[in-house]
């Protein structure tokens, strides 16, 4: 794997050994983002807040950072997995733009301290089949973690029903082999 754009644009990503983790692919890493830059709600990456949970090697937190996120927090369980987070980020230099954050993501609980304000875009990335991402988007929206305009990127088993998340719009559904991908905003009002 490696970085598919942006300033860090070909360095190489390390994944976690084993088959614990599913990196996103280069080919749809590059769509999401592509469809982030181009899409007619949430705000640009620039200058974004973005959280990676269920990151496992990190690459889309990492992807948008080299695409200038301001911020990125990786959320993270997995031993092999943090230590590949850990390694791509001193290997890229990018310790005082990154946190990792070892808690079980379905009952997050996010710190002031861990972050530099609410979240623009947030990354969710968990094991297929097992219902994980919606308690994550409540925690969320529960904690007032995310901006009013927030995007959410939110990758499940493309056999998995369309996710119906009380607070949430969705605004696009695009699938990639096995996953698909559905695009988030918090609902206003």
């Amino acid at each position: 794997m490696r970085i598919v754009s942006g300033k860090m644009r070909g360095r190489n990503i390390i994944a976690p050994r084993g088959r614990g983790t599913r990196p996103t692919s280069d080919q749809a890493r590059e769509s999401i983002f592509n469809i982030l830059s181009h899409a007619d709600y949430g705000v640009p990456i620039e200058d974004g807040i973005v959280a990676d949970i269920f990151a496992g090697s990190g690459a889309l937190g990492l992807e948008a950072i080299s695409r200038g996120a301001a911020f990125c927090l990786f959320v993270e369980t997995a031993p092999d997995a943090r230590a590949a987070i850990r390694e791509n980020v001193d290997k890229m230099g990018l310790g005082g733009v990154t946190r990792l954050h070892r808690r079980d993501a379905t009952k997050l609980r996010i710190e002031p301290n861990n972050l530099r304000g609410p979240f623009t875009h947030v990354f969710i990335d968990p094991p297929y089949g097992k219902g994980l991402g919606a308690p994550v988007l409540r925690k969320l929206k529960d904690q007032s973690l995310l901006t009013p305009n927030a995007v959410i990127m939110y990758e499940m088993g493309n056999d998995e029903p369309d996710p119906e998340i009380k607070g949430f719009n969705i605004r696009d559904i695009r699938q990639w082999g096995k996953a698909k991908v559905v695009f988030l905003e918090v609902q206003n009002g």
